[in-house]
């Protein structure tokens, strides 16, 4: 390691997630670089207690109190020194801690977008796997990124992708993008009869086939309204034109996305498809690091096919570029909407197909009112009144 390289604190906000398992894994091989300062978990206790118990760091968060004194009795009994805190804004003030040197950000949803803004203002290094703080909060995150000095790394590994292709002087992409390529593996549903979506079941949609993922994530991979969420994160990430980010359905997820330059020469970055590799240049950029990640065997490897996307198949994808030029909040009001629609299909209460429906629906009823993408609270507002409505149409639709 370079006599440079100092030892980082780091902040694993949604540690038992798998961005979080995966970060934990990295970290475990570089115990002479890393230390875990804090770990948050949503409402797994025991595996956020598992965490605890191999890492120790000084303190454990879980925004509901209940969880919380679980967590808290099991520790005690062990002895153990991590202060277990609770509540949300529990969640920001350490992500924004003095000693925290790094905070990676992969609390699922609108809710990790407090503590993805306190890190900004506090200038941390900021590993962002959150897509929902720039989908929600666009332009307030930015801002609170340059006036905090945040060093902001992409952790999407489509995003990090496109980061690794580009020169470390920001002010050098605009003079070199002509555009971007995110690829997406199609998902489950590449090759299915988009008649028979409404037959999808959760089971169905959350066999993802290059990821295990969460099953939120997974129903949005097989909507592709992730790559539509995607979209919008990297209109902000890269300071694009919407016309400028483009899809493209690359089934065997080799080549995580690309640039096109304004001479036509496409820069790509390819590998195994592992999380790893993103976490781990994102913790050590601008060095490289062991990741764990298996070696990209070319002599094993078939053949890279690509193909437009389906619009027929997945019409939620369009809907990224249709909030884009809505009027500032409508991203928010479409993340909201797949938030409670995701929610309700996992439940059985809609159908897959349905999901679409209740997105295109919430994003044409619900309209941002002036100042509410000006302030965290604006924009929390936002996200309630958009949830409000998408659940008394999902009430009012029959699986």
């Amino acid at each position: 390691m370079s006599a440079s390289i100092q030892r980082q604190r780091v902040c694993v906000l949604g540690s038992t997630g798998s961005i979080g398992t995966n970060t934990l894994d990295v970290i475990a091989r570089h115990p002479e670089r890393y230390d875990v300062f804090a770990l948050s978990a949503m409402s797994r206790v025991d595996e956020l207690f598992a965490q605890v118990m191999r890492w120790q760091p000084r303190y454990a968060l879980m925004p509901d109190p209940a969880a919380a004194r679980q967590l808290r009795d099991k520790l005690r009994e062990q002895g153990s020194r991590t202060e277990v805190l609770d509540g949300a804004q529990a969640l920001a003030d350490i992500a924004a801690h003095p000693e925290v040197d790094s905070v990676m950000a992969a609390i699922v949803g609108a809710a990790g977008l407090a503590p993805c803004l306190a890190a900004a203002r506090a200038g941390k290094r900021l590993m962002l796997a959150n897509k929902e703080a720039l989908v929600v909060g666009g332009a307030l995150f930015m801002e609170a990124v340059r006036q905090g000095g945040a060093m902001l790394l992409p952790i999407d590994s489509e995003h990090s992708a496109i980061f690794q292709c580009l020169p470390e002087d920001r002010s050098a992409w605009s003079q070199r993008i002509d555009h971007i390529l995110l690829t997406s593996s199609g998902g489950p549903f590449r090759t299915r009869d988009p008649a028979t979506m409404r037959e999808v079941t959760p089971e169905m949609a959350c066999a993802h086939p290059n990821f295990v993922m969460g099953r939120k994530i997974s129903v949005d991979s097989a909507t592709m309204m992730n790559k539509a969420l995607e979209v919008i994160e990297a209109r902000w990430l890269f300071d694009l034109k919407p016309e400028q980010v483009r899809v493209l359905i690359h089934p065997q997820q080799i080549v995580h996305s690309m640039v096109v330059c304004r001479d036509n020469s496409v820069l790509a970055q390819l590998g195994t498809p592992d999380m790893r590799v993103p976490i781990a240049y994102g913790l050590s950029f601008p060095e490289r690091i062991e990741s764990g990640a298996e070696a990209l065997d070319f002599h094993a490897l078939g053949g890279l096919s690509f193909e437009p996307p389906d619009h027929a198949r997945y019409p939620g994808l369009a809907l990224s570029w249709a909030a884009m030029a809505a009027p500032e909040g409508s991203t928010a009001v479409l993340n909201a909407a797949n938030e409670v629609a995701v929610a309700a299909f996992l439940e059985r209460q809609i159908r897959f197909d349905q999901i679409h429906q209740l997105n295109e629906q919430t994003l044409a009823a619900v309209h941002p009112e002036a100042g509410d993408t000006h302030s965290l609270e604006g924009l929390l507002a936002l996200d309630q009144r958009a949830r409000a409505h998408a659940q008394q149409l999902a009430r009012g639709l029959a699986p």
